[in-house]
C-alpha cells in the first residue's frame, strides 16, 4: 500500500508546493471567499477528495500562502542590515528588499494585501503585517531624529506613502514584460528618497 502512494503522486503531478502555487493563483483570481474546494480541484485537475491528500482544507492553504509572504518580510527584519548603521541607510535597504520580496513572491504578497480579517487566519496575518508596519514606522522616526530625513515631514505619512508605493506594484507589475526587482527598487528609491533625504 505504501509503495503505491508515490506512483499516484507522480501521475497527478502535484506535490504540496504545486498545490499551494495553483491554489494561490485561484485565490487571487476569484478571491479567497469566492473560491470553493471544487474550484481548487478543477484548477488542479484532480478530484476534490484528492486535495486532502496534500492539505487538510482551504484555510490551511491560505495560512501557508500568507506565511510565505510574511516570512520573507520578517527574515529581512531579522537581518543585521535592518538594525545596524544609520537609520536612513537601513530604511533604504528595507524598502529595496521589500520590493525584491514582493517580486520574488508576487502571488503570495498579492494575496496578503487582499485579506480583510474575515477569519482567524486572516486576522493573524494582519497582525503580523501591523507588526512589520510598526517596525518600519520606528525606522522612519529614527531617521528623522538622526537628521537623515527632513524634519518637516510626518513620519507616519512617510511610512504610508513609501509602502503604499511598494505595495501598489502588485497591481500592475508583470514579470514577463521585464523590469527586475532592482530596476523597480532603483526607480522607487530615486523618486522617494530624493525628496526625503536631508541634502
Amino acid at each position: 500500500m505504501a509503495a503505491s502512494i508515490p506512483t499516484r503522486r507522480r501521475r497527478r503531478g502535484h506535490d504540496p508546493e504545486s498545490v499551494l502555487s495553483i491554489a494561490v493563483g485561484v485565490f487571487n483570481e476569484r478571491g479567497y471567499d469566492g473560491t470553493s474546494m471544487e474550484d481548487l480541484a478543477r484548477a488542479l485537475g484532480v478530484t476534490k477528495s484528492a486535495i486532502y491528500y496534500h492539505v487538510p482544507g482551504k484555510e490551511q492553504l491560505l495560512a501557508r500562502a500568507l506565511d510565505r509572504a510574511l516570512d520573507g518580510l520578517f527574515e529581512m527584519v531579522a537581518d543585521e542590515r535592518a538594525s545596524a548603521g544609520p537609520a536612513i541607510d537601513r530604511l533604504e535597504w528595507v524598502v529595496r528588499q521589500s520590493v525584491r520580496i514582493l517580486v520574488e513572491r508576487l502571488p503570495y504578497v498579492t494575496l496578503l494585501l487582499r485579506v480583510r480579517g474575515n477569519s482567524g487566519t486572516e486576522q493573524a496575518a494582519l497582525e503580523r503585517r501591523r507588526e512589520f508596519d510598526r517596525f518600519v514606522s520606528h525606522l522612519v522616526k529614527e531617521a528623522v531624529s538622526e537628521g537623515g530625513i527632513r524634519a518637516d515631514v510626518d513620519p507616519a505619512l512617510v511610512t504610508r506613502l513609501l509602502f503604499g508605493s511598494v505595495n501598489s506594484i502588485t497591481e500592475w507589475y508583470q514579470p514577463a514584460r521585464g523590469g527586475s526587482a532592482d530596476d523597480l527598487a532603483d526607480a522607487l528609491l530615486t523618486m522617494t528618497f530624493g525628496g526625503l533625504r536631508v541634502a
